[in-house]
């Protein structure tokens, strides 16, 4: 400690937290409860369902019973399921960030009244003096006051992954943390003032997932929003010649608009995707917004931060290369002795003494004088030992002279972006006076830790069609020897960041040139991500530092590691708790059901919003005909309670199983045209012959018989199942068993009377029966037709 210098008193410490000079910052880890119940109640979709089914329950209760009411308004059970998916989904997603949080937590250590008192992070209050030893996480920001050797990682915050040491007057910031040595450093910026605060708070505003997938169903829903009152006023106007029946026309309306509306596509669409986030969770990866699994699926670039992505924490030993003759087995007891002298041993000792221990080479108990421990500012380490003179170990450029040519091999070495060490012996040595005397004994070469599975991983990218880019703190050498070994294109022409253009289009004019990017500072990458936008692509970033948030951020989809900043996994869509990157690819699979079967199934909700539609105006202009003409009212063929029977065997149970089948096709773009091209023709051939076999029917059997809306349910029925099977395609043993099913469970609500009359249908004749088959024949003929006639540029 520093002489005479005994920290705070307990009465400074009282007045700086009077004062509000405590170390307190409002924690972004995920969105607020209120807002997530916000966006899961309050949606233009769930407004438009609510007030349909309060008026067809209102009005039907009114005549018939509340029975009767509530058995109308059955359709409003989705929004229900709507609520309780998103809200719950999210919730999870927040408690385990919170927990994340809380487990990343550590207490720090603060000198006060001349004792080392272990404290929270929050009740370190401004100049207080903190101290650090191998391990601590630095909280606040400030200048070091005192330094025995101290080294701080600071790649959470820079990227770079060597660390660095520490003198008084430094500073030190939030974010990093210490790897070697101790120290005391004095609390300037805390709480709100911090650097990592700061950068939190810069990120902090909450933005969701881009889905096309919903935004394209949003579309729709907007565009139907500004169809229903039109239509609706438009219906209840053709049904005035039946003023005497108000209620029911008011029903029958709501019936009529209700199928306008695609509401079980968004909820498939939230069963979809919270189903992938289940099966994401089993692989350990936490999905924080249901439609981020649809991101990574239409990624086509993917920026990689090398270090704690590609790479693991720690070093491997290459190889060691005895030099001038020196005997190999010699080498390897000097640095056995040298690794069991070092009480503190850094990474690199670390990886040192493995290296050993796996050649089976023991501690030779040499008799040590002193010991001096590695130091950045030096960079190098060493022993003096009674018997077997002084060793050292560190950087070729210090210890050995420019020309040496040890030290030229070692250049050539580090230009691959190897870390290359040297081991000498020295006559003299001390940590104050310098080295004489050196004599080179071996070159040490050290490759940074792979992770395993990272080549297959990126291999797989690249037969996807995504490119990939990665991106460090790090040497551009040493990038590029990673990727090298990754096998990935482009590694030996790498970047140096320092040296990047200013200009927005000439960097992204060099991003789609080049992969390989080191040097790069945080500012920078938040720049390549909206470089890379700015051409048209979908950027992922993966990161897990203080240093990547304005990028995970910015990023279409931001993916962080589970041991990163609790900083990082705030704003990222995707975390992978167990920081492995090879899971990526099953994010990338579920993303790809998720794309292919919504869209799948989304012909079918969009068939029925078109046949709604058509049939909604087919009525109110043949009604509106019929009375200027003074004939009969033509009223609405359906109730409410008819189309939730309809869609339930057509739509809402196939649709459920189809959206969770497994299916791995790429994810293709213009969601919302390739659904229309197949809608409107598919909806039309359903609506125009459902309408003629409907005016049929009335003419044949009058208003007063369930006969016409049978005959009408049964048409419509079976030309929305024929547009089934053909979205069905391709066909397996389940997907024959589906749709056999579906329609063996509307024959038997048939042809069952106590379900046909909960139903309010009644079982046909054999001219009803005739009528419709003529009428479904005559629909799927169209329908066929329009597959397999219309131009080829028409089909998806």
């Amino acid at each position: 400690m520093l002489a005479g210098d005994r920290g705070l008193t307990a009465a400074e410490v009282a007045e700086r937290v009077e004062a509000g000079a405590v170390n307190e910052a409002k924690r972004h880890t995920s969105r607020p409860l209120s807002a997530i119940l916000r966006a899961n109640f309050f949606t233009p979709l769930n407004a438009v369902i609510a007030v349909l089914a309060a008026i067809a329950i209102g009005f039907t209760a009114m005549e018939e019973g509340l029975f009767e009411g509530l058995k109308q308004g059955l359709f409003a059970g989705v929004i229900i399921a709507n609520i309780a998916i998103g809200t719950i989904q999210e919730l999870r997603a927040k408690r385990t960030l919170d927990k994340l949080s809380l487990m990343n937590r550590s207490n720090a250590k603060v000198l006060r009244d001349g004792e080392i008192q272990e404290i929270e992070p929050n009740r370190i209050v401004r100049d207080d003096l903190v101290y650090v030893e191998p391990g601590d996480r630095i909280v606040v920001d400030g200048p070091v006051v005192e330094s025995r050797n101290l080294e701080i990682d600071e790649s959470l915050l820079t990227g770079e992954a060597d660390p660095v040491a520490k003198t008084p007057g430094d500073e030190v910031r939030s974010g990093s943390f210490a790897v070697a040595g101790t120290g005391l450093f004095r609390a300037e910026q805390i709480g709100a003032d911090s650097y990592a605060a700061k950068l939190v708070e810069e990120a902090s505003k909450f933005t969701l997932a881009r889905s096309e997938l919903r935004e394209g169903i949003n579309r729709f829903i907007k565009l139907i929003n500004w169809l229903i009152v039109p239509i609706a006023l438009l219906l209840i106007v053709s049904q005035l010649a039946d003023a005497a029946n108000w209620r029911e026309i008011i029903v029958r309306t709501v019936a009529g608009i209700v199928p306008m509306i695609p509401e079980g596509l968004v909820l498939l669409t939230s069963v979809a995707f919270a189903v992938g986030v289940i099966r994401l969770g089993t692989r350990h990866v936490l999905v924080q917004e249901l439609p981020a699994i649809e991101g990574l699926a239409r990624t086509d670039v993917l920026c990689l931060d090398k270090t704690g992505t590609l790479t693991e924490g720690g070093m491997d030993v290459d190889e060691i290369r005895p030099i001038n003759g020196t005997d190999a087995t010699g080498v390897d007891t000097a640095l056995a002795a040298l690794a069991a002298a070092d009480d503190s041993p850094n990474p690199t000792m670390q990886a040192v003494a493995e290296y050993l221990r796996e050649r089976e080479v023991g501690n030779p108990n040499w008799r040590v004088i002193d010991v001096m421990p590695f130091s950045s500012a030096r960079k190098w380490s060493g022993t003096r030992f009674t018997d077997n003179g002084t060793w050292l170990l560190g950087a070729p450029d210090i210890l050995l002279d420019q020309g040496d040519p040890v030290a030229l091999e070692a250049d050539m070495l580090a230009a691959q972006g190897l870390r290359v060490l040297a081991l000498v012996t020295a006559e003299s040595a001390s940590t104050t006076g310098g080295v004489s005397g050196v004599k080179a004994q071996a070159l040490v070469v050290l490759r940074q830790r792979l992770r395993e599975t990272a080549a297959a991983t990126l291999a797989y990218f690249k037969e996807q069609g995504v490119k990939v880019k990665i991106i460090s703190g790090d040497s551009p050498a040493a990038v590029g020897a990673v990727a090298a070994q990754l096998g990935v294109d482009g590694a030996a022409d790498t970047v140096d960041a320092r040296r990047l253009p200013e200009d927005p289009e000439e960097l992204a004019d060099l991003l789609e040139r080049a992969t390989i990017f080191g040097r790069v500072k945080p500012h920078q990458k938040q720049a390549f991500v909206k470089a890379l936008q700015s051409r048209g692509h979908t950027v992922a970033m993966t990161g897990d530092g203080v240093n990547d948030v304005l990028a995970l951020k910015d990023a279409d989809l931001g993916i962080a590691m589970g041991s990163g900043s609790a900083a990082a996994r705030s704003v990222a869509q995707v975390v992978l708790l167990d920081d492995e990157f090879a899971t990526l690819p099953h994010v990338v699979d579920e993303g790809r059901r998720v794309l292919g079967n919504i869209g799948r199934v989304s012909n079918l909700f969009l068939t029925k919003t078109v046949y709604a539609i058509a049939l909604a105006l087919f009525v109110a202009v043949g009604a509106i005909s019929a009375w200027a003409t003074g004939n009969d009212a033509l009223p609405y063929p359906f109730l409410p309670i008819h189309q939730s029977l309809i869609n339930l065997f057509t739509i809402g149970l196939p649709a459920f199983f189809l959206a969770l089948a497994p299916t791995f096709e790429r994810a293709r773009p213009n969601f919302v045209r390739r659904v229309l091209k197949f809608a409107i023709p598919a909806g039309i051939c359903c609506a125009v012959p459902t309408f003629i076999v409907y005016l049929l029917s009335l003419a044949h059997d009058g208003t007063d018989s369930q006969l016409p809306q049978t005959t009408a349910a049964i048409t419509l029925f079976c030309l929305a199942l024929t547009a089934l099977a053909i979205v069905a395609k391709p066909y397996v043993w389940w997907k024959v068993v589906l749709v056999g099913g579906c329609a063996a469970a509307f024959v038997t609500v048939i042809a069952v009377p106590p379900l046909a009359a909960f139903y309010e249908l009644e079982l046909p004749g054999v001219w009803n029966t005739t009528a419709a088959a003529i009428a479904v024949g005559s629909g799927v003929a169209a329908l066929l037709f329009w597959l397999v006639v219309r131009p080829k540029h028409l089909k998806d």
